[in-house]
C-alpha cells in the first residue's frame, strides 16, 4: 500500500474508532439503566423479559434509518436487547447459581463390570475392550437394557454409541440419557470397517437377505443400492451375524465386523465396504455418578429453548461471549410442542469459573440447563 492510500485509510479508521468509543459509551450508559431496571423488577416482582416492549424497541429503531439499512437495524437492535436481557438475568439470579453437576466420585479401576449393547464380535464390544481391557464385559439386547443395568447396579459401566462420522447423531442415546438421568464419563471412537460375512462356501450369487443393524445398512448404503437382497434390520451387526450363523442354507448374510464373523464361523464375502474408508462411531462411556478431574475438557449439556424466535441464540449468546467452542449441538423431540430440546458438546471443565459461570448465564436463558457429564475423550 502507498503511503497516500496508507494515509488515507487510516483516517477513516481513525473516523471509526471515534465512532466505536460513542457507541461503547453510549451502550455501557444503556446497560446501567438495564440494571436500574432489573433492580426494580426484582423489587416488585415482575418478568425481566417483555415481549411487546422488546418488539417496539426493534421498530422504532428500525424507523429511523433507511430502507436499505433497516435489516442490520433490527440485527443490531435484537442483539443489544438479548444482551441486555442475559445481563439483567446474570444480576438477577447471580445468589441463586445452579448446582450444575454433583461432586465426582473416583473411576473404579478393579473389578469393574461393563455392559454393551449387542452380543460378541459388536462395534460396542470392540469399544468396551479399548476402554475397560481388564473388566468383566456384559452383554445387553437394547441400549435402554444398558442403561437399566448401570442403573440397577448390574454394571458399573455402560458404553454405547453416540456419533458416526457418516450418519451423525444416534439419537436413542442422547433420549435416553436424560430419561435415565445418568452422566457421561468417558468417550472413544473405533474405526468401522464393515465386512459382508456368510457361511463357508457361500457366494455373492447365493446371498437372497441381509442381516445388520439400520445404521450398518446407512453406511454401506452404495455397496448395497443395485444388490437385488432383502435387507433385514436387527438390534446389532453381531447379532446379525449370530442370525446368519443359525439360519438354513447360504442363502443368508449379514453385515458386521471381521470380528463378529470369526465369533459365529462366518468369512467375508467382501471387505471394507462402508461407503467411507474414514467411517468410524464414537461410543460413550455412562454411570450412575460422575466422574471429572483437572485432566477433563469436555462437557455435555442437555437444555430446553422456548418456542419463539430467537430463544436458541440466547441460550448460546454466553457461551459465544466468554469464547467457548462448542463442538457439536443435536436437537431432539420435546414433550411439549412449544419447547425444543438440545443436547450440545463443548470444549472446557466444569471446575474453570469462567466455564461455570457461562453456563450459569446459559441456565437463566433457557427453560432447563443440566450437564450431564464432564469428561475426556482417549
Amino acid at each position: 500500500m502507498d503511503t497516500k492510500k496508507k494515509k488515507e485509510i487510516t483516517n477513516f479508521r481513525e473516523l471509526i474508532n471515534g465512532v466505536d468509543n460513542k457507541i461503547v459509551k453510549l451502550f455501557e450508559e444503556r446497560m446501567l439503566l438495564a440494571k436500574e431496571i432489573v433492580d426494580y423488577k426484582t423489587a416488585h416482582n415482575l418478568a425481566i423479559q417483555d415481549i411487546e416492549r422488546e418488539q417496539e424497541v426493534v421498530e422504532n429503531a428500525a424507523g429511523l434509518v433507511d430502507k436499505e439499512m433497516r435489516g442490520e437495524v433490527i440485527l443490531l437492535m435484537r442483539s443489544i436487547i438479548t444482551l441486555a436481557r442475559e445481563f439483567q438475568r446474570s444480576l438477577a439470579f447471580s445468589s441463586a447459581a445452579p448446582d450444575l453437576l454433583p461432586p465426582p466420585e473416583p473411576r473404579k479401576t478393579k473389578g469393574v463390570r461393563c455392559a454393551f449393547q449387542g452380543a460378541p464380535g459388536a462395534w460396542g464390544e470392540q469399544a468396551a475392550l479399548k476402554l475397560f481391557p481388564n473388566a468383566e464385559l456384559t452383554a445387553a439386547d437394547f441400549f435402554e437394557s444398558v442403561f437399566q443395568k448401570v442403573k440397577g447396579g448390574e454394571a458399573d459401566y455402560g458404553v454405547l454409541p453416540i456419533e458416526n462420522s457418516k450418519t451423525g447423531a444416534i439419537g436413542e442415546t442422547y433420549d435416553l440419557l436424560r430419561q435415565y438421568g445418568c452422566y457421561i464419563v468417558g468417550r472413544t471412537w473405533i474405526d468401522i470397517r464393515h465386512c459382508l460375512l456368510a457361511k463357508p462356501g457361500a457366494q455373492l450369487k447365493d446371498i437372497r437377505e441381509v442381516h445388520s443393524h439400520p445404521e450398518g445398512f446407512k453406511q454401506c448404503r452404495r455397496f448395497l443400492i443395485d444388490k437385488p437382497w432383502d435387507l433385514i434390520a436387527s438390534s446389532n451387526t453381531a447379532v446379525a451375524a449370530e442370525r446368519t450363523a443359525a439360519a438354513e442354507g447360504q442363502r443368508t448374510a449379514a453385515i458386521g465386523s471381521k470380528l463378529a464373523g470369526e465369533y459365529n464361523g462366518l468369512l467375508p464375502l467382501a471387505e471394507n465396504i462402508m461407503d467411507s474408508a474414514e467411517n468410524r462411531t464414537s461410543f460413550v462411556v455412562i454411570s450412575g455418578h460422575p466422574e471429572y478431574d483437572a485432566g477433563s475438557d469436555l462437557i455435555s449439556i442437555s437444555f430446553a429453548a422456548a418456542h419463539r424466535a430467537g430463544s436458541l441464540c440466547e441460550a448460546l449468546l454466553p457461551f459465544m461471549a466468554a469464547g467457548i467452542n462448542l463442538t457439536r449441538i443435536e436437537s431432539r423431540p420435546a414433550s411439549s410442542a412449544q419447547s425444543f430440546r438440545f443436547f450440545a458438546e463443548l470444549i472446557g471443565n466444569i471446575e474453570d469459573p469462567v466455564v461455570k459461570e457461562t453456563l450459569s448465564h446459559a441456565a437463566s436463558a433457557t427453560d432447563y440447563l443440566e450437564v450431564i457429564g464432564c469428561y475426556k475423550q482417549v
